[in-house]
């Protein structure tokens, strides 16, 4: 490993064998050497030389004559901010503690250059999953979220309940008592302490909730504060915490905005944010376009980097680093969250921990007796609670407590190169990351006290890439009362199994009452710890049983008699159908790869009659305001994918199966002879009859499973105009290519 990160650094950046002469010293040979460039720091290029060593010897000779390190060279203990034009010499390890003349010493977490470099840049080792405790920690339920009540924007008459929301950095404890606490990113009102800072501190990974109901607006002003330290006169930003690949196609401050960046390693610029709220029902200003990201007001942006993407908008003026949304919340009860979408960077601000829930009601849903209470504004700390929200999330740790995520595309297949711009092949991102803990509300495998009585748990998927099929252990029946986009129509589904893909919601009650005090039922996952090819999951793919095969655990307590006992609804409100006139919209999901390797490149959505395409490509999703269309979701991967579109609640129709590799080919003749008469249609390609919808996808959606060598139909209307997107919701796939703009455009006059 050691030898091929040299042999990488070597290549990049302008190898030298030759001697050089330290101010004095003797010669020596330096096995790497070179000219200090952009985004440079001691620690990230000792690490890149020494590995996962602890300790960093790094000759430093000053060409410029800046330098102020002792006797004209240094280790990281000493010396982190370097100069452009600084040219470093990395020796051996004997031969610096020999110039030093004492053994080289750790970088401990109080050092100067320890501080300035963390996340992506911290050396440290994997923590071992299995050597975390588990059901130790009670789980945390996310309280609501404060408002600053109902305001008038600078007297222009749209009264709305405001929220100012930051994103700022803090530690949490995830892991259990006693192991280091972990450096996440998350939001919080504008202007709170931090935790830890001895005041009440809303910044909480996950988020707390934002609570509003039917047709109430509601206006944030969503703040980046990913710097040092705000209240100061010079704020410096903080670069991320994990690895940001540069080649992809991302918002891209330091170079062209939305377009491919340049270099192996990882950005260490300001980080861009923009904040979405999935599922909601909002005119696209406010929608969170991946391309309307800011930086935060930082005093040390770089000259000639960019602060806001191309299509930046704000419903109102908003300050330096912020940009303010309106949410009409037109829309039944129902679960959404909210988290950032900045482009080719979503997978990265989410497993930090930017992600919270965003809870609609409603009277419908108040007149059904579920139980309750949930979490309000004022409630004691000891409040017991009877719908919770709960969202799951994978995540992976080093021995520090910090967040680990890969910063090599070899941790996914073993592909260590070339890499781009050799070939297409990204250097950094993976196709897929799979954790090996399971968090659940910020808590790695937490605990949950429950009564003998129902309960409603308002269950959320926010993995990047990983599929679940939970079961409790011993049987315990869902009922799913509600999905993405609200109440299921009819009546409850009983699920002894209950499938959920990246972004999927799940409204379920579950009925303790057969249990007594002392039970203990566990929540397990039987989805697989790789990618996801539907039902059955393969017995070789399934979730290591003693990490990622187990959620969370329930243990049963005394009754106390508080709160609503509630009842399982015998029917639920009715849906009104959707149909149309207008012919099938025939959309694909696609692979590319690397034919010499054998490895994926990117993930791409397409057409029918177009074949892949990727993010810039010309729209070619442009239905017209009041337009109910079909789309055809025709899968050509060899996974399934969870399918999201933003505006909209679409209703699923069936799953059709069909000829895979038989409509390829047909797509491709028809590409490669002049696009002569009509694509070819893939259901003519059909190999069985329509699989019906899965019961629990019976009501409205914003997120759809779309199965291997199937096709998947579903149907939505559309009603507001405005520049939206569609995509795949596996965040890695989605923050390389499998993104695409579509435009609902006026009614003609």
């Amino acid at each position: 490993m050691r030898k091929s990160i040299v042999l990488l650094l070597m290549l990049i950046l302008l190898l030298s064998l030759s001697p050089i002469r330290i101010f004095g010293q003797e010669d020596v040979d330096c096995e790497v050497d070179y000219v200090v460039q952009t985004d440079d720091s001691l620690s990230k290029i000792a690490k890149n030389f020494y590995g996962d060593l602890q300790a960093f010897p790094v000759i430093v000779e000053a060409t410029n004559k800046k330098a102020s390190v002792d006797s004209s060279y240094a280790t990281i203990e000493n010396v982190d901010t370097i100069e452009l034009g600084w040219k470093l010499c990395l020796v051996e390890t004997e031969v610096a503690q020999a110039m030093l003349g004492r053994p080289l010493e750790t970088v401990s977490s109080s050092s100067p250059g320890a501080s300035a470099e963390t996340g992506a840049n911290a050396p440290s080792a994997l923590l071992d999953a299995t050597s975390i405790p588990k059901y130790v920690e009670p789980l945390a339920i996310p309280p609501v979220m404060e408002s600053m009540g109902s305001k008038d924007w600078e007297g222009a008459g749209q009264e709305a309940v405001e929220y100012w929301i930051a994103v700022r950095q803090f530690e949490q404890q995830i892991l259990p008592s006693g192991f280091p606490k972990t450096t996440v990113w998350g939001y919080g009102r504008y202007g709170d302490p931090l935790p830890g800072e001895g005041a009440a501190s809303s910044f909480n990974y996950p988020a707390f909730t934002i609570e509003t109901r039917t047709n109430e607006p509601v206006r944030v002003v969503w703040v980046n504060q990913l710097v040092d330290n705000p209240d100061s006169d010079s704020p410096q930003f903080l670069p991320h915490l994990l690895p940001v690949d540069p080649t992809l196609h991302w918002a891209n401050p330091a170079g062209q905005p939305g377009e491919h960046g340049l270099g192996s390693e990882p950005y260490q610029g300001p980080i861009p944010i923009v904040t979405h709220v999935h599922g909601a029902h909002v005119a696209s200003i406010s929608d969170g376009y991946p391309d309307a990201w800011y930086l935060p007001a930082a005093a040390n942006i770089p000259d000639g980097y960019a602060t806001q993407g191309f299509h930046y908008r704000s419903v109102h003026p908003a300050p330096r680093g912020a940009a303010v949304f309106e949410y009409t919340n037109d829309q039944p009860a129902t679960t959404l969250w909210y988290h950032d979408h900045a482009l080719g960077i979503t997978r990265l601000n989410v497993y930090a921990g930017m992600a919270g829930f965003w809870l609609i009601r409603d009277e419908v849903e108040d007149a059904l007796n579920l139980p309750g209470p949930a979490p309000k504004l004022g409630d004691p700390p000891d409040k017991r609670y009877y719908e919770i929200p709960i969202v799951f999330q994978d995540r992976s740790f080093n021995q520090d407590g910090s967040l680990f995520y890969p910063d090599n595309r070899a941790f996914f297949d073993e592909y260590t190169g070339p890499y781009r711009p050799e070939t297409p092949v990204s250097p950094i991102w993976n196709p897929e990351f799979f954790g090996d803990t399971i968090a659940v509300n910020g808590k790695t495998w937490p605990y949950l006290e429950v009564e003998p009585r129902l309960y409603r748990l308002r269950l959320l998927n926010g993995s990047n890439s990983r599929f679940y099929v939970l079961k409790f252990m011993p049987e315990l029946p869902f009922y799913q009362i509600g999905s993405d986009g609200g109440l299921l129509p009819g009546a409850p589904v009983v699920h002894n199994q209950l499938v959920m893909a990246p972004a999927e919601r799940a409204d379920v009650l579950v009925d303790f009452s057969a249990f007594q005090a002392g039970d203990e039922i566990t929540l397990l996952n039987f989805g697989p710890d790789s990618p996801f090819g539907g039902l059955p999951v393969d017995l070789a793919e399934i979730a290591n049983p003693d990490t990622t095969g187990q959620v969370m655990q329930f243990r049963l307590v005394e009754p106390t008699g508080q709160g609503n006992a509630g009842t399982i609804p015998e029917t639920l409100p009715m849906i009104e159908p959707l149909s149309t006139s207008l012919p099938a919209r025939d959309v694909t999901l696609n692979e590319t790869m690397y034919m010499p390797a054998d490895v994926l490149v990117e993930a791409e959505l397409g057409t029918g009659a177009d074949g892949p395409l990727s993010w810039d490509e010309a729209v070619t999703e442009n239905p017209i305001v009041g337009d109910t269309e079909i789309w055809r979701i025709i899968n050509l991967t060899a996974d399934a994918h969870p399918i999201h579109l933003h505006l909209v609640q679409f209703k699923v129709l069936d799953r059709i199966p069909f000829d895979k590799e038989a409509y390829m080919k047909a797509q491709q003749q028809y590409l490669t002879g002049g696009k002569q008469g009509d694509p070819p249609d893939p259901l003519t390609f059909a190999t069985g009859d329509p699989i019906p919808r899965a019961l629990g996808e019976t009501g409205r959606k914003d997120t759809v499973i779309a199965d291997p060598d199937h096709i998947t139909r579903l149907i939505s209307h559309f009603d507001l105009p405005g520049l939206y997107v569609w995509h795949c919701h596996i965040l890695e796939h989605e923050d390389n290519e499998m993104m695409r703009p579509y435009i609902v455009r006026p009614m003609p006059q």
